[in-house]
């Protein structure tokens, strides 16, 4: 099969131009990927500051009330799988499920062992850092954010609060998103990344068979025709209609025979 100088010059070629297409497109993919979770994640966590700041106003106030409401409001959104305040000591204060409310966070499970590492607990975190990964109870893939909350000098100098200025830190609002439709929009990109990489690769591999074909493999074949045609007796055969090397070879290759032709004519006159 690979015997024709065809198979051997296109196949070679035709590999190298598929591999490097394919190389380049997961490349994209990766990048696009990437980009795509980051925007994610920051839209969580601009979501998680809305939210802070849109309860501060009633945690200054004592409003409780009105922090349950503001809760039970953005839980209700289509994709939000929960949303919950819990204090400095990990009691859950304010929760979209009842159920959630007076409990203790786990602070070795999945978005509390980022901050409590060892004995320390770490104060600032950044978007990356605050976002973590996981699968819910109801096996839905979640992306969650932990904002901070933090004591303020409005905070600490109100009259109805007890906060004194030394505690920095007041509690978390943890919320997590749910990723289907990130889902859905990898699934779309990777389908049309393949349809696009099978596009390029027809184009780009045919494109250059093509021209190989034409301005390689036709030529050789043409030369090689012309040579066989230089065995018989009738050395005027016209160069095929070649360029560069390869008509400077006919060339060469017709005188060639011319010559031998005539030293074989010029010892068979001495011998006679």
């Amino acid at each position: 099969m690979l015997k024709t100088i065809n198979c051997r010059a296109i196949l070679p070629v035709a590999c190298a131009v598929t591999g490097f297409v394919i190389a380049c497109c997961l490349l994209l993919y990766s990048f696009i990927k990437s980009d795509l979770i980051r925007g994610e994640i920051q839209h969580a966590t601009d979501l998680a500051d809305t939210v802070v700041k849109s309860t501060r106003y009633a945690m200054l106030n004592g409003d409780r009330e009105t922090l349950r409401q503001i809760i039970r409001n953005v839980g209700e959104q289509q994709q939000v799988e929960h949303v919950r305040i819990f204090n400095k000591k990990g009691l859950i204060m304010f929760s979209e499920d009842g159920a959630e409310v007076s409990r203790f966070i786990d602070k070795t499970a999945a978005g509390c062992n980022g901050c409590h590492v060892g004995s320390e607990t770490r104060r600032h975190l950044g978007p990356m850092a605050q976002a973590r990964q996981f699968a819910n109870a109801d096996g839905n893939d979640v992306l969650a954010i932990t904002a901070p909350i933090y004591n303020a000098p409005d905070c600490y100098t109100a009259s109805c609060h007890v906060h004194d200025a030394g505690q920095a830190l007041l509690g978390t609002l943890d919320i997590g998103l749910s990723q289907a439709p990130l889902k859905r929009t990898m699934g779309m990109l990777q389908n049309r990344m393949i349809v696009f990489t099978g596009m390029i690769l027809v184009l780009t591999v045919g494109v250059v068979c093509a021209l190989l074909y034409r301005q390689v493999l036709m030529p050789i074949r043409k030369l090689a025709d012309f040579t066989e045609k230089q065995g018989d007796a009738n050395l005027d055969h016209e160069i095929p209609e070649v360029s560069g090397e390869m008509a400077r070879l006919a060339r060469a290759f017709q005188g060639m025979a011319r010559r031998l032709r005539e030293m074989e004519g010029g010892g068979a006159d001495r011998r006679s």
